[in-house]
Formats: structure tokens, C-alpha cells, sequence
């Protein structure tokens, strides 16, 4: 099933528990997949990758708003922007775990042969590729630029 499939029927059930929140994340999931098909250059469908990014990207924007909101005492504002990425991780593939990206980031120093700082984009362009939809780019790079230090 296609995700703008999925969103429907999450939107639909959204709107008939009167779940405001699912509802307004799902909604702004919708929009930027419209806005992603609609910008100059796009083909008419998005691919797996162009999908997962946009919601990775969804997530991470609540997640930074609630950190915001969480920083100058307004918890009130920062749950329902950790409810709503909750919401939209729902279609995200299972996150893998600190350990299990690092053994992937240490296979691929090794590979690349890498040994300094300098060849840390080599690396975060591989692992990045190779994680995607799975880990964040804020962690991959820590484990990176842990390793290779």
C-alpha cells in the first residue's frame, strides 16, 4: 500500500475519533508530499527514498520545536509536537539502535579506509545512504566523528 494510501486511511480514522492532533500531523504530512510533487523537475510520483526523507524531515522539525518549547519552559507547547511525531513515525521504518548504527559506521570506516577527519564526508555520504529512513543524520554524524577522532 502507497503511503499517500495510508495517510487517507489514518486521516480518515483521525477524523472520525476526532483525534486532532494525528489529524493536523497527518494533514501537514499530506502537504509537503503535495508540495514535493508539485515543485519544478518532479515526476508526477515520489520514489520510497523521496518519501521517507520528507517524513524524517516532518519528524525532526516537531522534534527540534519541542526541544525549543521544552528549553524556555512551555511544555504545554511541547507535547503535542512530540504527539504529533509520534504520530508520524508510526509510517517510518523501525529506527535502529546507537549500537547497531555505530557497527555499521565502524564497517564502513574500515571499507573506505578511512582514517581522519578529513574523510568524514566519504563516510556520512555512505552511512547516510545506507541507514536511510532507519537513523538520523544528528547521530550518524556523532558516531562518526567519534570513531574517527
Amino acid at each position: 500500500m502507497s503511503l499517500e494510501k495510508q495517510l487517507m486511511d489514518q486521516m480518515k480514522a483521525a477524523m472520525k475519533s476526532k483525534d486532532t492532533v494525528a489529524l493536523q500531523a497527518l494533514r501537514s504530512v499530506k502537504s509537503a508530499i503535495l508540495l514535493a510533487k508539485t515543485e519544478n523537475g518532479a515526476g508526477s510520483e515520489l520514489t520510497e527514498d523521496q518519501e521517507m526523507k520528507i517524513l524524517q524531515k516532518q519528524v525532526k522539525q516537531r522534534k527540534d520545536s519541542a526541544a525549543i518549547f521544552v528549553d524556555q519552559g512551555r511544555e504545554d507547547l511541547a507535547a503535542p509536537e512530540l504527539a504529533q511525531a509520534a504520530v508520524i513515525e508510526q509510517f517510518l521504518p523501525e529506527a535502529l539502535s546507537e549500537e547497531e548504527i555505530e557497527k555499521v559506521v565502524l564497517a564502513t570506516i574500515e571499507k573506505v579506509g578511512a582514517f581522519s577527519m578529513k574523510d568524514m564526508g566519504k563516510v556520512m555520504g555512505i552511512v547516510s545512504k545506507e541507514l536511510a529512513g532507519q537513523a538520523d543524520g544528528k547521530t550518524i554524524s556523532t558516531l562518526v566523528k567519534k570513531n574517527l577522532a
